[in-house]
């Protein structure tokens, strides 16, 4: 009798063993079997084609683009998300709810428009670009302007995770640290960011994930250049092209190992903020 009362008591919602079956349903459909079905179609290569399929010198380079620029587009934004999230919870001003409204654009805004117009905008003969051009700095069709679409896609998962622990960050605290005798940036460093890490890290991660699998906003703005400008999602579609499922799925699979590697290493971060933070 008391077991089946806990149990009660902590199911409030009726349910649990339908609720369940259809989430591993959906789960197992929709993620598990098209992740299965890219190691099922790599494995009927054999070792020596694959090795040499995902070790081409113009697949490494994809790679190291690719990562890098999703590392460094994931770093700026949790730099910047923060700044933007602190300025639009701490701060009123004229137009915020613009400023809110705009955050979101990335999300809205179609990928193959977002290229076009950060190429139209970054080229040499564009607004912006022909003014960096004449201090020596190209962007359209560099790495560096896969590194602008890149944070230009993944900014909104920072602004949007850090926002509202803000919002219910009590300002007490502050004044508790302020009241103790530590400065500005002593409050921020041991007050608020140890409590703001945790969705900071989620944000990172987010960012770098989605900059991971970008692919029409970096097409037009990269200009595809072999050993130079290409990204491992572009040769992806390429093989596909091609009729190489096989290699299309080798590439992808290198990646997804990859990126749940460097995705895990994230969440143990994200893990150890949080019991750091409970403790």
């Amino acid at each position: 009798m008391g077991k089946s009362h806990r149990w009660k008591a902590h199911s409030i919602i009726p349910g649990f063993g339908l609720s369940l079956g259809f989430t591993m349903m959906y789960v197992g459909l929709l993620v598990l079997l098209p992740l299965a079905m890219v190691f099922i179609n790599t494995s009927t290569m054999g070792w020596q084609q694959f090795w040499a399929t995902v070790t081409e010198p113009r697949v490494v380079a994809s790679y190291r683009l690719s990562f890098g620029a999703a590392f460094i587009a994931a770093c700026m934004n949790a730099v910047f998300g923060l700044l933007i999230a602190w300025v639009l919870v701490r701060y009123d001003f004229k137009g915020k709810r613009l400023i809110d409204g705009l955050v979101d654009l990335p999300f809205a805004l179609p990928t193959a428009v977002a290229g076009i117009a950060l190429t139209t905008l970054y080229a040499s003969t564009g607004w912006v670009g022909q003014h960096l051009e004449v201090l020596g700095i190209r962007v359209a069709f560099t790495p560096l302007g896969v590194i602008v679409a890149l944070t230009f896609i993944g900014l909104p998962f920072v602004v949007r995770m850090v926002q509202p622990v803000l919002q219910d960050l009590e300002k007490e605290l502050e004044e508790a640290s302020a009241s103790l005798g530590a400065n500005r940036f002593h409050t921020f460093t041991k007050v608020i960011l140890p409590i703001l890490l945790p969705a900071l890290l989620t944000g990172f991660a987010l960012a770098f994930a989605r900059a991971l699998g970008e692919y029409g906003s970096v097409v037009f703005i990269s200009g595809n250049l072999p050993m130079q400008t290409e990204i491992t999602p572009l040769l992806i579609m390429t093989k596909l092209e091609q009729f190489d499922y096989a290699g299309a799925t080798a590439l992808a699979a290198v990646m997804l190992v990859i990126s749940f590697v460097m995705l895990l290493v994230i969440n143990m971060l994200q893990w150890w903020a949080q019991s750091r933070q409970t403790t």
